[in-house]
């Protein structure tokens, strides 16, 4: 077995969900989710068929995010995971209804930062193991780190 760490590609801009389900309507699934959820997101969803002909299926409506979520699927190469490159909306809007879809086994990352993924290679293929979204933690927020937090929750309308 070899362990692997898989750089996501996440264009400026964008955000990531990284995510595992088990079945071939998956994308279209999840393209009905994002569309039903918000019309005016910009989005492209890969996902790794893990039997059969073993084609990373593809939709969405936005040709860059379409390109780049395949192109970080194939460098996966996990059967059965699925990526959705999001602009103009953010993941917290569409978590609850992807973890609804009959499909989803488990969601491994929703996120704008760097993201790299441990994938364990067997002679069989890849697995995810897991994901490492961001950075280490600097320290403990502060009175005014908590101010500006709550502040900012309130500028992007999450918050009253």
């Amino acid at each position: 077995m070899e362990f692997k760490s898989i750089t996501m590609v996440i264009p400026e801009g964008g955000n990531l969900i990284l995510g595992q389900a088990h079945f071939i309507k998956t994308v279209e699934d999840l393209h009905e989710i994002c569309v039903g959820i918000s019309g005016r997101v910009k989005f492209g969803i890969a996902f790794c068929e893990a039997s059969g002909p073993c084609l990373i299926r593809i939709s969405g409506n936005d040709a860059q995010l379409q390109e780049t979520a395949a192109a970080n699927a194939q460098a996966l190469g996990a059967g059965h995971c699925f990526v959705i490159l999001l602009r103009d909306a953010y993941p917290i809007n569409f978590l609850n209804a992807i973890k609804q879809c009959a499909e989803v086994c488990t969601i491994y990352c929703a996120t704008a930062n760097p993201t790299q993924v441990i994938v364990a290679a067997t002679e069989q293929g890849n697995g995810i193991l897991g994901v490492v979204d961001g950075f280490a933690p600097q320290g403990v927020e502060s009175p005014a780190e908590v101010q500006k937090r709550r502040a900012f929750l309130r500028q992007m309308g999450y918050k009253l």
